[in-house]
This record gives C-alpha cells, sequence and structure tokens, in this order.
C-alpha cells in the first residue's frame, strides 16, 4: 500500500514531510498522498488546491489527507473539498496518535503549543542538503503574515537535541545541513539560559567536526547576536550565503509592515557582513505592492536590491491574507502589484547576472545535487555532467555562465 508525501512551502515543511512519512507509514496509512500544504500568500493555497483536485482526477481510489499551514489555518475550508478524506493541523501531523486515529478533522490550538514539536530524521527523501529544524513558530506579528496562525509561538529545539540529530545525519552520509524554522535567529528565547542561535552555530560546530558544511536559512537581521556574527568571520564550515527577511526598501512601508528594522539597519548590516566575510553573498526576501506603497516608495526597495549588494531574490507580489492587518489596508491594483513584482524580478536577475559575471575564471568546491547540479559555497548553482553523483565534493573551474547558473571548462 503507497504513500506519498506532496510537500509544498519551505524547508520547514521539507523537514516535517520525513516524519510524517515515518509516523503515518508506522501507523498502518497506505493507499494515500498527504499534502502538506503553504498559505504564505493565495497563490501557494491555490497551488496546493490545484494539485489536490488533480491527485483526486489522477487516482480517484487514494485518500488524501491535508495538512500543513493552511490547514491549519483555515481547516473549514479544507475540509469542505469533496476530494479531501481527512484534515491534520501542524502539530498533529507530527504526532503518531493521530496517524492512528480515524478523526476527520484533528486541527488543535496551535497558539497552545509551548513545547517543540520536533523529531529527528535520519535522511531527507530526494535532497543532498539535510534540514534540522531547530526552531518552530514567530512570536512577531508583522501586519501582512500568517504564519503565526499556522505555527503558533516560538519555541525551540534544545541544543543537546540538536546536536545529537546532526551527529546522526552526519553519520548518514550527509556533508551539508540546514538550520531551519520560522524564525531562526530568535533561537532559544524559551529555553533555559536563553541561549542565542550564535551560541547553537559554536556548539554545532565544535561538537560535530565531521560536519563539511553548516548553512542557516532565512534571518532576520536585527536578531543576529555577537556570537554568530563572530563565527560567520572565523568558521569556514559556515556557509556565507545569508538570505534575509528585508521586505521593503521604504521606511515607511517597514513601519507599515510592522517590521523592527529601517532600511538603514539592512545595509549596514550587509557592510558590516562583508567586512567580516568578503565572500558573503546575500538573498532577500521582497514584497512587490504593499499596501499604501507608492511608486516612489517601490523604488526604494528597488534600490535596495543595489544598496545591499544582494544577487538572489524571493519576490512577492503582495498577497492579502484574511485576518491580518495588512489586508485591511488600502490595496493597489492587481495590475500595478503584478508590474511592480515583475520589474522587482527583472532587478534581481540583472544583480544575479553580476553576481555570475565575477565568477567567471575562479575555482570553487562544490557539493553535487541530482541531475548534473552544483552548489558552491555561496548556493551558486553550477551545472555539471548529468551523470556525475550527488553528494560528493567537487573541485571545479569556472568557465562562464547561462545567466542563471554557472558553467565548468
Amino acid at each position: 500500500m503507497s504513500l506519498d508525501v506532496v510537500t509544498f512551502g519551505c524547508r520547514l515543511n521539507i523537514a516535517e514531510s520525513e516524519v510524517i512519512r515515518r509516523e503515518a507509514g508506522a501507523a498502518g496509512v497506505g493507499n494515500a498522498v498527504v499534502v502538506n500544504t503553504c498559505n504564505v500568500t493565495a497563490e501557494a493555497v491555490r497551488q496546493a488546491r490545484q494539485t489536490i483536485r488533480r491527485i483526486k482526477r489522477e487516482q480517484p481510489d487514494t485518500r488524501i489527507v491535508v495538512t500543513g499551514c493552511a490547514a491549519q489555518s483555515a481547516p473549514g475550508q479544507v475540509a469542505e473539498m469533496t476530494e479531501v478524506d481527512r484534515v491534520l493541523g501542524n502539530e498533529e501531523k507530527l504526532d503518531a496518535r493521530a496517524w492512528a486515529s480515524d478523526e476527520r478533522v484533528a486541527v488543535g490550538d496551535i497558539m497552545a503549543a509551548t513545547r517543540p514539536h520536533m523529531h529527528a530524521v535520519d535522511h531527507i527523501e530526494g535532497h543532498t542538503r539535510a534540514f534540522v529544524q531547530v526552531q518552530n513558530g514567530c512570536d512577531h506579528r508583522c501586519t501582512f503574515c500568517i504564519i503565526p496562525f499556522g505555527r503558533g509561538n516560538s519555541r525551540s529545539l534544545p541544543m543537546d537535541e540538536t546536536v545529537a540529530q546532526m551527529q546522526r545525519l552526519v553519520a548518514n552520509g550527509y556533508r551539508e545541513i540546514v538550520l531551519t524554522g520560522v524564525d531562526i535567529t530568535s533561537y532559544g528565547a524559551d529555553l533555559p539560559d536563553a541561549p542565542r542561535l550564535g551560541a547553537l552555530v559554536k556548539r554545532i560546530l565544535r561538537d560535530v567536526p565531521d560536519l563539511a558544511r553548516l548553512r542557516l536559512s532565512s534571518l532576520d537581521s536585527v536578531e543576529v547576536d555577537d556570537d554568530l556574527l563572530d563565527a560567520f568571520a572565523g568558521e569556514a564550515r559556515l556557509m556565507p550565503h545569508l538570505h534575509l527577511s528585508l521586505q521593503a526598501g521604504d521606511d515607511l512601508i517597514l513601519k507599515r509592515m510592522k517590521r523592527r528594522h529601517s532600511s538603514g539597519d539592512a545595509i549596514a548590516f550587509c557592510d558590516h557582513m562583508r567586512r567580516l566575510r568578503p565572500d558573503v553573498v546575500f538573498g532577500a526576501d521582497i514584497i512587490a505592492g504593499f499596501p499604501t506603497e507608492t511608486e516612489a516608495m517601490f523604488q526604494r526597495s528597488l534600490d535596495l536590491v543595489d544598496d545591499c549588494g544582494l544577487t538572489q531574490l524571493h519576490v512577492f507580489p503582495f498577497s492579502p491574507r484574511p485576518g491580518t492587518p495588512a489586508a485591511r489596508m488600502p490595496q493597489l491594483d492587481r495590475a500595478v502589484v503584478k508590474e511592480r513584482a515583475q520589474r522587482l524580478r527583472a532587478k534581481g536577475e540583472a544583480a544575479l547576472g553580476r553576481h555570475l559575471d565575477a565568477q567567471v575564471g575562479r575555482a570553487f568546491k562544490v557539493l553535487t545535487e541530482r541531475g548534473g547540479i552544483g552548489r558552491t559555497e555561496q548556493f551558486t548553482p553550477v551545472r555539471l555532467d548529468a551523470t556525475v553523483p550527488h553528494g560528493l565534493m567537487l573541485d571545479v573551474d569556472i568557465a562562464g555562465h547561462d545567466g542563471r547558473q554557472l558553467l565548468v571548462f
């Protein structure tokens, strides 16, 4: 009896899908597809619903279980879909007891969760690098963001458990591990003695000496602590690639988003990081078309790409999420939102092109992935021969690029 898991969204969901496979399989769930959803944007929800309908058309006798953030935030809407057999919340999807139950809708109060429900995994199916969930939830309330209502408040995995899980993954052959969570720079506030993310990173690098590469998922620069800065400056195994939650370049828009940094803070952080680690590169999340955003305000987001020296953009056309303050603000015309997102993506493509230009003629050590792709320390993709096995560390010389990935001699 087959059990498939379809995963949408973030690396956190990818890690949790491995737990779903294990717990659902142990409970004897079969002839089923679990759809682990995201609801960060309306488009993410639309894609999940579209996938659910497609699965039912193609596999009419297969049971469909829907979980993840869309299920947690709007269980009633998911349960109304005739294609859906069960709905599980974000806590329940990791609980063996929920998989053994026949309750059609099992979605608890995520805000009542006070301890991490983070199961150790021994591998990540289909991925060369492993993801370790060190934190879940978020205590901040950005006006555009629905994520806390799907993930609850911030809670952290103790350092001993984190290190033990990473040691197992390295023993299983993983060369690179990514620390992931909803807001990992808030790590530790709920733990005894309130350790910070930097202390965790230093502990990992000390106690997991065979780990070749440690990488971090999205950071909130205003929360980065001194130990983390020190680790970036002195630890070569900590990868020089930071993805930042910047969201906008205009200070008034940042205030209306209820962000805790200014554009000047973001620029100063990137400048400081380059002084500590000259080979660092930055990606960023930026929202186009936030309510009340004027053309001049949007131009400051475009300027931020150059001012921070960003190389990889994750562009979100603003999507009003029901129940958030931003959804009640004066909205821009959708055509304007889409046009600004297109311009921001074009700006990002140009920035990526300049970054790729600068890598030509250099030598890198890449971690090979499936499908003939490798990644440099800066997470820049490198096209390799499709027959190269995944999971190797290779020394390559860069001959050129195709606008999206580097090419070797």
